[in-house]
């Protein structure tokens, strides 16, 4: 039996380049607007930046389940994620995404194993694999406490 999920958002524009966007049983919208190098208004969310969180938050879940299921501690996870824009044929699209998590890990012989698990968060997350770019994985691993949220 296939599992199928949808996930529904809904966008307005609101005036010049810029509009608000809902999801479906998120109780709050967000403002967007084109980037200030398309001529939209600085200091906002993006298209471009809420794909690029896309990746960064889908890799966070997505090692966070593999973690568990792995019953491998972890102190702390931050993920910064960079989108590369590049014009091309048929004008501009996002070529790379480089994704570069670091891992506090609370024994210094977790270090390989955080970084093969880092590794298979990488290629499992579901909106890398459904991307049509380069996704490249530069990890960073530190022994520490545990990270406050």
């Amino acid at each position: 039996m296939e599992n199928s999920y949808q996930y529904t958002t809904s966008a307005t524009w609101t005036n010049g380049r810029r509009g608000t966007i809902h999801a479906e049983g998120i109780g709050h919208s967000l403002d967007f607007s084109a980037p200030p190098e398309f001529q939209g208004t600085a200091g906002i969310w993006t298209p471009e930046h809420f794909l690029v969180a896309a990746v960064a938050t889908c890799f966070i879940t997505t090692f966070r389940a593999i973690a568990e299921f792995s019953k491998f501690e972890i102190g702390g996870l931050q993920v910064t994620a960079e989108g590369v824009l590049s014009k091309g044929e048929g004008g501009f699209k996002f070529t790379n995404v480089i994704v570069r998590p670091t891992l506090t890990i609370l024994r210094e012989e977790d270090r390989e194993r955080g970084l093969k698990l880092m590794d298979k968060a990488e290629h499992a997350c579901l909106v890398s694999r459904s991307l049509n770019s380069q996704i490249s994985l530069e990890p960073t691993v530190i022994v520490g406490g545990a990270v406050s949220a």
